[in-house]
């Protein structure tokens, strides 16, 4: 029976920016524009929070299962492959996690709009999908565009919506510089494990892009993120203190640039996840601060 801590290694808590970043980001554009329903937003955040959590516990579940979790593997705990929890536990504890997203995610549509029910089904889908089945789209590298789509335009755009009831263009401009860090995160994340998931016939796109190329879009995505949220100060300056996350780049930056692997890409993977919150805190409150002219 695994302990409380490994439920709580195996949850991965440092990809929960992923989960934060985007709600907190589209509640900072309806504040900038007027329109935040606070209780909606808080619900938004329990919402992603429990989904990612869950593909977490699913991605544990279905590696685990097909072998390609090895005790070779580097990285967070792993509760299937390292057999400190059964599989049918971990499998139980994703779709929990999915059910208790959906309930919260009933209230929302129940608010707000029912056509959203189709979004939440998707992003399960594409939560399950990722790893499970039998042909797992992040098998055959597309995990980065499940990424950007549902952790950076659905959940910015998703939040705003909720609150708003429409999405200003704000939400879009706002949306894409995120989904480039959601990416960047499972990109240095994937960059750490290519030798052992090329093994393992996980072809992810690193795997596909090679080392070398994939450690240029992570640099990209950094990048990217920084230069098309400055396209925000259009709607207001405030948007400008993104620039003051900047610092918080250089060190995984250099640990990539560099050929860092295993590990030292742990560490990187931290500091991705710093950049990632310290940046969306910025944004977000650059965005609510245009409330004020």
């Amino acid at each position: 029976m695994a302990t409380l801590s490994q439920w709580v290694a195996g949850a991965r808590p440092r990809t929960l920016p992923n989960s934060i970043v985007p709600v907190a980001v589209g509640t900072g554009v309806a504040v900038g524009v007027g329109a935040p329903v606070w209780w909606k937003a808080a619900l938004a955040l329990l919402v992603s929070l429990a989904l990612q959590v869950g593909v977490n516990y699913a991605n544990d579940y279905s590696d685990g299962v097909r072998g390609t979790d090895t005790e070779e593997r580097v990285g967070p705990m792993r509760l299937t492959g390292s057999g400190a929890a059964p599989a049918r536990q971990v499998l139980l504890a994703a779709w929990g996690c999915f059910a208790l997203a959906g309930v919260l995610g009933l209230v929302l549509v129940a608010a707000s709009s029912w056509w959203l029910l189709l979004i939440g089904a998707a992003a399960i889908a594409a939560a399950w999908y990722y790893t499970g089945g039998r042909t797992p789209y992040g098998y055959r590298g597309l995990g980065e565009v499940s990424v950007f789509v549902f952790f950076g335009l659905v959940a910015v755009v998703g939040t705003v919506f909720v609150q708003v009831g429409s999405v200003p263009w704000q939400a879009w401009a706002a949306a894409v510089p995120i989904g480039l860090l959601s990416c960047s995160v499972l990109v240095i994340n994937n960059l750490r494990d290519i030798g052992t998931d090329a093994e393992s016939d996980k072809i992810t796109l690193a795997v596909r892009l090679g080392e070398g190329r994939t450690r240029l879009l992570y640099q990209g995505c950094l990048v990217g993120a920084f230069v098309i949220a400055l396209f925000a100060v259009a709607v207001t300056p405030w948007a400008a203190l993104v620039v003051l996350a900047a610092p918080l780049a250089v060190r995984p930056l250099r640990r990539v640039r560099g050929g860092q692997t295993g590990r030292d890409l742990i560490l990187g993977l931290g500091e991705t996840g710093k950049l990632q919150m310290a940046f969306g805190a910025l944004l977000t409150a650059g965005l609510a601060l245009g409330a004020l002219g």
